[in-house]
């Protein structure tokens, strides 16, 4: 079941908001066990083997957390240390199962049949962010922040399905008082979270799934072998660098529009990434539960930046090899994460170098500001061409294409994006309208959740939710066309 889909709509989440609204007025003491029968329901219509697997890693990190919390461990032979990296090491094994097993198994049946048996079915969707929650929520009983409170609250921390499948990466500290306190939302809040719901399918719907037959078809040529054109190469990555960004965009307004209408608060996690000035920047508006992950349990216990600066380099240039191994299996992969990681290293060491200068101050300078956001946006739509290839041959091809100028083929653009795009749902000359429409929503526009919920400050943008007729008609449209083209396909965000 996924969030773009019918039964999500039209079944699920309007009964469960119903029964919810029906528990509350009877007992809301039974609103956790409706959630959690809700998340199992839903985890189960991912797949049944799945969630038995991911309630089995529950129940075993559950035991590992008890002993962490246990005053008297020290004592024991294995400490306290000990015995976090042993859940550690556990909990990345299982996941290496899943993740890079069937890849090494491919690799070495190139020279002989070998390991047949232990080749595992592709990673259960949601598996990868279910580990990182929970290996946040060891490091948080490990440093005494927490305590287990049993476990079918573990159960339903590890499986509240509004970011079972593909985050945001929640804390229990931001969860746990929240699952203590379950109760009917407010008439405005389900207001908001149905807007979300509505913006979130409109970006995966009407652009993001618009986008990928163009990426689709450029990435595939270039996969074949095939000569592209300079303006293919380039229109090809510019999909995919808009697609990305609508899809994981629209989940996310999804995920925290379905937990608002339950009365749940998500934390932020997409702020315009597009609109940053570095690579720096752009991790802290890209998938920010993630990047706060990355740097809370894996930069600061590496060292962070405590040692000086050859060893923060060092440990960010690991931390993100690390999130590009995470992402996926394979070369490019690991590729995408070391150019990031030099990217960073790249842009802090420039900001080190210009801090407290004039040149710091010029470039501060709203026409400067706007070339940094420019320069970052062409950096990140080189990175993405590494992300979607699915091998280094077919990105250095489309890199190729994208900065020596070809003619690729000798059909004009118009006839060489038809050859591409044979019986494609896009018309080949709508195609750079769209672009231009997401990048007026990109660097235009504030972002959805601001629009909806406002600013972390309080403050709101110039463009925000209003409880009237206006913005009623304004989500209703995009509402009905998004349901009229809705075709079910999975977010990106899933194969991660």
């Amino acid at each position: 079941m996924l969030f773009a889909s019918f039964p999500f709509l039209f079944l699920f989440l309007p009964i469960l908001v119903w029964l919810w609204k029906l528990t509350a007025g009877e007992d809301k003491a039974r609103l956790s066990v409706l959630l959690l029968g809700a998340s199992l329901l839903f985890g189960a219509c991912q797949g049944l083997e799945a969630l038995l697997l991911l309630l089995g890693l529950t129940v075993v990190n559950y035991l590992f957390g008890l002993l962490l919390a246990d005053e008297g461990h020290r004592r024991r032979r294995l400490g306290r240390r000990g015995l976090l990296l042993l859940a550690v090491l556990l909990n990345v094994l299982v996941w290496c199962r899943f993740r890079h097993l069937p890849a090494l198994s491919a690799w070495l049946a190139q020279w002989q049949d070998i390991l047949p048996v232990l080749a595992p079915a592709a990673m259960p969707a949601g598996f990868s962010f279910a580990v990182l929650i929970q290996l946040a929520w060891l490091l948080g009983v490990y440093q005494r922040r927490i305590r287990p409170e049993g476990i079918v609250r573990q159960a339903l921390f590890t499986t509240c399905f509004p970011y079972a499948l593909s985050g945001p990466l929640v804390r229990y500290e931001e969860m746990g008082p929240q699952l203590d306190a379950l109760e009917v939302p407010q008439a405005e809040d389900l207001a908001r979270g149905l807007g979300l719901m509505v913006l979130g399918l409109a970006k995966k719907v009407l652009l993001a799934d618009s986008l990928a037959p163009a990426a689709d078809a450029v990435f595939h040529a270039a996969a074949q072998g095939l000569s592209l054109s300079t303006a293919e190469a380039w229109l090809g990555a510019l999909s995919y660098t808009f697609q990305i960004y609508f899809d994981f965009s629209g989940y996310t307004d999804m995920a925290v529009g379905a937990a608002l209408m339950l009365g749940l608060r998500l934390p932020e996690n997409f702020a315009a990434p597009y609109k940053a000035t570095g690579i720096v920047d752009f991790w802290r508006r890209w998938h920010m539960t993630l990047g706060r992950w990355l740097h809370d349990c894996l930069y600061q216990p590496l060292g962070g930046s405590r040692h000086g600066r050859v060893r923060q380099y060092a440990n960010l240039l690991l931390t993100m090899l690390v999130c590009g191994v995470w992402h996926g299996a394979g070369l490019t992969f690991l590729l995408w994460g070391a150019l990031h990681g030099l990217l960073l290293l790249v842009n802090h060491a420039f900001r080190h170098l210009l801090r407290g200068s004039l040149a710091e101050r010029v470039l501060a300078l709203p026409p400067l500001r706007a070339l940094c956001v420019l320069v970052t946006f062409l950096c990140l739509t080189v990175a993405w061409v590494l992300f979607r290839a699915g091998d280094t041959g077919t990105a250095l091809h489309v890199w190729q294409s994208m900065f020596l100028w070809s003619d690729g083929h000798p059909l004009p653009l118009q006839q060489g994006l038809e050859a591409l795009l044979p019986g494609g749902l896009l018309e080949p000359r709508l195609l750079l309208p769209l672009l231009a429409v997401c990048a007026v929503i990109v660097w235009a526009l504030p972002c959805s959740q601001h629009v909806m919920l406002g600013r972390a400050d309080g403050s709101r943008p110039w463009l925000h939710w209003q409880p009237n007729l206006l913005w009623a008609v304004a989500l209703a449209l995009p509402a009905l066309a998004s349901l009229l083209l809705m075709q079910g396909h999975a977010f990106l965000s899933f194969r991660f």
